[in-house]
């Protein structure tokens, strides 16, 4: 039988244990403070920053949610987080992306402070984390990481093959997984037998962005399988990058969506604040 990676119960789990980070470092005198800034009125963004608030509340963090029109212009946001960067009460800022057209992403998080870089971007962190000597992380590999560690999966010594290289999840994650003494291939939409290299792998993750672009012909049998993405069909149902359907019983771990790393990656922001308050002591 496939065993199914429950983000959902895990990241609830991890909140429940941050709750009680959260009150001692109110007892301390600290109030952690997540500010998060959202350009525009993008319906699936708003979801996404309704969520985290909720998060956020549920743990005992204070939010700072700033709403700003979608015709900001890059100067005035970069001006925002100057100023948060040095308000003392905020100890992590979130640049709900994407961003509106004239607004460079790349300029915006060169400029949050990496001491306060909640969603783990900033190249200083990324640096840090290639050297081995993590900071703040990327929320969404961190979450991949604290599933297979929760669910006892050995990394080390294993072939990892990563299928996309954003920023966000294959370049980070990549890091993560050599920092856990795993053997490490990145494939793109420029890799050669894809099929191929995919096989391969001991664990596969696939961040493509592309709805079951990967099949059962990519996966070779047994290997654990971390299926990032979230696409909505036409038909209004939610699937990932990976075609499900006929993998049970053939993979040892699958990471079911929903349900499996989305509700990882609000857990770790979450815990990545408390700890870049905490660090702000």
């Amino acid at each position: 039988m496939t065993v199914m990676i429950d983000g959902k119960k895990t990241a609830s789990q991890i909140q429940s244990e941050l709750v009680n980070k959260a009150q001692a470092l109110k007892k301390a005198g600290l109030t952690p403070c997540l500010a998060v800034v959202l350009v525009g009125d993008d319906p699936a963004s708003q979801v996404y920053v309704r969520n985290k608030h909720r998060a956020a509340q549920k743990i005992g963090i204070k939010t700072k949610d700033i709403h700003l029109p979608k015709e900001t212009s890059q100067a005035e946001l970069l001006k925002l987080i100057t100023e948060l960067n040095s308000d003392p009460t905020v100890h992590a800022i979130l640049v709900q992306m994407p961003l509106p057209a004239q607004i460079d992403a790349e300029a915006m998080i060169n400029t949050i402070a990496p001491e306060k870089d909640a969603d783990g971007l900033n190249p200083t962190n990324i640096g840090h984390l290639f050297m081995d000597d993590p900071r703040a992380l990327a929320c969404t590999p961190r979450g991949i990481m604290t599933l297979l560690e929760k669910y006892q999966i050995e990394v080390a010594g294993k072939e990892v093959v990563i299928i996309g290289r954003s920023n966000l999840v294959g370049r980070p994650l990549a890091a993560l997984m050599l920092n856990a003494d795993a053997t490490v291939t990145i494939a793109h939409s420029k890799t050669k037998d894809l099929k191929k290299i995919a096989r391969q792998a001991d664990i596969l993750v696939v961040a493509t962005g592309r709805a079951e672009m990967i099949t059962k012909d990519h996966i070779k049998e047994g290997a654990v399988v971390i299926d990032v993405g979230i696409n909505r069909l036409a038909d209004g149902r939610l699937v990932g990058d990976v075609a499900q359907g006929d993998l049970d019983g053939y993979v040892s771990y699958l990471t079911p969506v929903p349900g499996g790393v989305g509700p990882m990656t609000i857990a770790m922001l979450m815990q990545q604040t408390l700890e870049l308050a905490e660090k702000s002591r």
